[in-house]
């Protein structure tokens, strides 16, 4: 009826005229997508997911340096599952404010709202006219360049009451991503899509071009003579000094993430019986379904990549007779990207804690199809189950070499992920990521791209592009370093940088496309993230070097993170640097689909350091001790410490041969050499490779 019309009009206007005065803008987006897009119909149902702000989140840093600095009388005493949850969740204050406020609109009803288990979330599904009167926003359609839709807008507002109750709303700023793997073969063809089948060969890789004996090799055991070249677990263990390993514990487990992409235990086992001569080539790992994963595969199958390969060959290699745990993650349609979904971590991360389950910080999630992976799955082979919330347990030790641009990320998702990466670490986890393969860049092609770069006002494609989750300060980032053909064993490595186009070009084997140029390892430092202080003086002293970077124009990041490339900047100086550490990627010989190759990147540094961490563990437990858990503040020789550390503490440092600092090479791309690295941490190989006699003495010496 008219009147009804006219009345629902008038409480429009009165809520939208509200917005100028008692609004303000709670997030933004800080750079222009190129996607086309569309307004929203305004009676379209929008799910809206409002995340409330946790309590004592403030304190999470301070409490996670408690249990893990060596310097505190508490480290080590890692809390449950349970008290983490009950410490951190949100106030009754907060979810009484923000429901207050969502009926004082009169646009939703009580029975409209719903307050997840774990009080993290208020849901509510209502018109797209109604959630841009409540949120001063617009809201559209953006379709990518393969077609995929996402909804989103530029950014939205909130009272100014209920701001600093709220972390988010969703959908909001943040587009969903394809997500990029971080490794690529030695013939430089990236990780193959969906529906591209790898062809079956029996061709063996080619030879290094003009590769010779390197001086010294000769009196070398034949296995370590051609590392420069063919790096295997005999090189990685030569280069590290890590013994053959002995213990398996059941508490000391090694976990792999992983997610479409899938190992074949032929290629497995290939590589174990060639290259692992202590491990039994039908060594397996134990599979977790996550949410339908499945996982192995028969060689030649499309989702045999390699990915799932290397982090096995690495990690059963290294750590044998302990066992490895695969967590393959979602089912097909939606780890294929067949639902237009990119759930990446959220599912894992609910899987293992329950209390996450309805907490969802990463793109726009939750049980949506078309939005988010959403189960039981609709879709043909799909997983019919109800989704997996704290199903498993994690393991003490997680590698992930997965990951994409921080900028996709809207800044209250990312620090709210990472906070929950905040709480495994309070509960004793070691979390590993790869830092990215280009550079100072992104993906090639990543963010409207060529090369993965961003701009922004004058600027064209110049900016440095940071990764996640190596930006998150409570993730352990790791780089990759290399031997050149020239070196053995016993020379010490240089940063990770691989022409791979020129190299794929003399060899006359894969693509030779301009952004292969720069396969790098990443390293930078983060837009969203400050510099944490347990790596504050090493992150200060390395900005103080007289390096080629410092040549660079730099920005300082505003809260916001809405100033990225000010001023012709491109990078900003006061963000998280990462890699923290770093371990060898280049070369790495293996089997995929049955024929031996080499692979690259720090898909391979990533579970190398995170064997070495498990190893680590295990002797840990032989004399009754606890796990590391999380490991960047013992491996930073910070000064500035949580206020409870002791005195007589402080006066403790790492011995900072514990690692093997790396000095040569650098990360260049976005039209510039990147950073170089340097002695001590730099933003290239971060503190350096492990050292294993001397870490393990170290943290056997802890509490």
């Amino acid at each position: 009826m008219l009147w009804q019309r006219a009345l629902a009009n008038t409480v429009l206007l009165a809520v939208a005229l509200s917005l100028s005065i008692s609004h303000v803008v709670h997030e933004k987006r800080s750079v222009s997508l190129p996607h086309k897009r569309r307004r929203v119909d305004s009676d379209a149902i929008i799910p809206v997911r409002i995340g409330l702000r946790q309590s004592n989140l403030h304190t999470g840093y301070d409490r996670l340096m408690e249990v893990s600095h060596p310097g505190s009388v508490n480290y080590g005493k890692h809390l449950s599952k349970e008290e983490v949850h009950s410490l951190f969740a949100p106030a009754d204050e907060t979810i009484h404010i923000v429901k207050n406020w969502l009926l004082g609109s009169n646009l939703i009803q009580k029975q409209d709202i719903i307050h997840y288990e774990n009080k993290g979330w208020l849901a509510v599904d209502m018109p797209a006219k109604h959630a841009e009167t409540l949120f001063g926003t617009k809201y559209y359609e953006h379709e990518t360049k393969r077609g995929e839709l996402r909804i989103g807008c530029d950014q939205y507002h909130l009272p100014r009451h209920i701001s600093s109750h709220v972390d988010f709303v969703k959908p909001g700023v943040k587009l969903s991503a394809p997500l990029k793997k971080r490794e690529i073969e030695k013939r430089g063809s990236v990780r193959s899509s969906p529906g591209a089948i790898p062809r079956l060969s029996n061709i063996k890789p080619p030879h290094y071009p003009g590769w010779k004996l390197p001086s010294g090799a000769g009196a070398l055991p034949l296995d370590l003579q051609n590392c420069g070249v063919n790096i295997t677990p005999t090189c990685i263990k030569a280069l590290y000094d890590i013994p053959t390993a002995c213990h398996s514990q059941s508490e000391n487990a090694m976990g792999l993430f992983e997610t479409f992409d899938a190992f074949s235990q032929e290629d497995v086992s290939l590589f174990l019986g060639k290259f692992a001569s202590n491990t039994p080539s039908h060594t397996a790992p134990k599979v977790i379904s996550v949410d339908g994963g499945t996982a192995p595969v028969e060689p030649g199958n499309d989702r045999n990549g390699g990915e799932s390969n290397i982090d096995l060959d690495l990690a059963i290699s290294l750590i044998y007779p302990q066992s490895v745990i695969v967590y393959q993650v979602d089912d097909i349609p939606i780890a294929s990207g067949e639902t237009d979904t990119s759930g990446f971590i959220n599912t894992f991360l609910d899987s293992i804690d329950g209390s996450y389950c309805d907490y969802s910080a990463f793109g726009i999630t939750g049980d949506n199809p078309g939005i988010d992976g959403s189960y039981p799955d609709p879709f043909q082979g799909g997983f019919n189950g109800s989704r997996q919330c704290g199903t498993y347990e994690l393991t003490r030790v997680l590698s992930i070499s997965y990951g994409e641009t921080e900028i996709d990320l809207p800044k209250p998702y990312v620090e709210r992920q990472c906070n929950e990466i905040m709480k495994l670490g309070l509960q004793g986890h070691t979390i590993l990521s790869s830092s990215g393969d280009f550079g100072v860049a992104g993906f090639p092609g990543e963010d409207g791209d060529e090369r993965g770069c961003l701009s922004a006002q004058r600027s064209n494609a110049t900016i440095y592009n940071p990764d996640y989750p190596s930006g998150c300060p409570y993730i352990t980032s790791v780089g990759a370093t290399r031997l050149y053909p020239n070196q053995t064993v016993n020379d010490p490595e240089s940063a990770m940088q691989v022409d791979i186009a020129a190299f794929n070009f003399a060899t006359v084997d894969g693509p030779t496309s301009p952004p292969l140029h720069f396969f790098a390892t990443g390293g930078g430092f983060s837009n969203y993230f400050p510099t944490p202080l347990y790596q504050a003086q090493d992150v200060g002293q390395y900005l103080k070097n007289d390096l080629p970077f410092q040549s660079l124009p730099f920005y300082e990041i505003n809260a916001n993170a809405t100033n990225i490339g000010q001023n012709g900047g491109v990078y900003n100086r006061l963000g998280r640097g990462y890699p923290d550490v770093s371990a060898n990627g280049a070369f790495f010989l293996t089997f995929l689909n049955l024929t031996e190759r080499n692979f690259f990147g720090t898909s391979l540094a990533a579970p190398i350091f995170g064997s070495v961490v498990t190893l680590i563990n295990e002797e840990r437990s032989v004399i009754g001790k606890g796990s590391v858990g999380f490991i960047n503040p013992a491996l930073y020789k910070s000064k500035k410490f949580p206020r409870n550390v002791s005195k007589t503490a402080l006066l403790t440092r790492i011995d900072p041969s514990v690692l093997n600092d790396i000095t040569n090479g650098s990360n260049p791309n976005c039209g510039s050499q990147g950073f170089q690295a340097s002695e001590g941490w730099d933003p290239v190989t971060g503190l350096g490779t492990p050292n294993y006699p001397k870490m393990l003495q170290y943290f056997l010496s802890l509490p």
